[in-house]
């Protein structure tokens, strides 16, 4: 088989050439190489997360017609900390290309968001949570005080973590999943564990290390209980 193909795929996408003939032609543990590589991929897990983790999620609950099992303060939580780097980016003129895709996951997460209400018998309320949604934004990234935007922006990755905690402990009480997607959480444990990879090479130790590690933790807490409670959550929802 030509191998031309990958050597062209893994030098535009991954490495330089000299970094593919060290590993796969001369096949010499090159460490420099090694670790670019796997940052590299670790971005592109990261990249993966913010534009699809909420994507199979939100089909499923379309597809189901059931927002069973899903924690609405998880996902506001999980949308105030997507809304964040957002409104950082607005307040402080980023071009539009540098934050464009972050877009496409807050409409994702809003969904969700509306969906949950819906579901509950709240359509009204959902409408007019997006409203207001709609409108916070916009004041947000258009008058919002410096110190208003670094705060929200320093408390991100709290907030993700925050939802992760609330959303598995949803999971424990029900004792299943509901309709929370495994797609979703394995796109977001993925993400997670590439966010820990690439804060500790740029950072090593430090307190933002420490939360993308907990991070990481949380969604394979996760991870597990959408494997651990498989069962419960099929025959739940055969029994419906």
């Amino acid at each position: 088989m030509d191998a031309s193909p990958v050597r062209d795929f893994a030098v535009s996408f991954l490495m330089p050439e000299k970094c593919f003939e060290e590993l796969f032609v001369h096949l010499r543990l090159h460490v420099p190489c090694l670790m670019l590589v796997l940052t590299k991929v670790a971005g592109f897990w990261i990249l993966l997360d913010t534009l699809l983790a909420q994507l199979p999620q939100l089909l499923k609950i379309l597809w189901r017609g059931s927002a069973e099992g899903l924690s609405l303060p998880s996902f506001l939580l999980q949308l105030y900390a997507f809304s964040c780097p957002v409104v950082y980016a607005r307040a402080h003129n980023f071009p539009l290309f540098a934050w464009a895709e972050r877009i496409f996951t807050l409409a994702q997460t809003v969904a969700i968001i509306f969906l949950i209400l819906h579901y509950h018998g709240e359509t009204l309320k959902g409408l007019l949570f997006v409203l207001a949604y709609g409108g916070a934004m916009f004041v947000l990234g258009s008058y919002a005080a410096a110190a208003v935007v670094s705060v929200m922006q320093a408390s991100t990755l709290p907030s993700l973590i925050a939802s992760k905690v609330l959303q598995a402990r949803t999971n424990y009480s029900n004792g299943h999943t509901g309709q929370l997607s495994t797609l979703s959480v394995l796109l977001t444990w993925a993400g997670s564990l590439g966010a820990d990879f690439i804060s500790v090479q740029e950072t090593g130790s430090s307190f933002a290390t420490f939360s993308h590690t907990l991070s990481a933790c949380l969604s394979c807490v996760l991870l597990a209980q959408v494997i651990c409670y498989r069962r419960r959550t099929n025959t739940k929802a055969k029994s419906e």
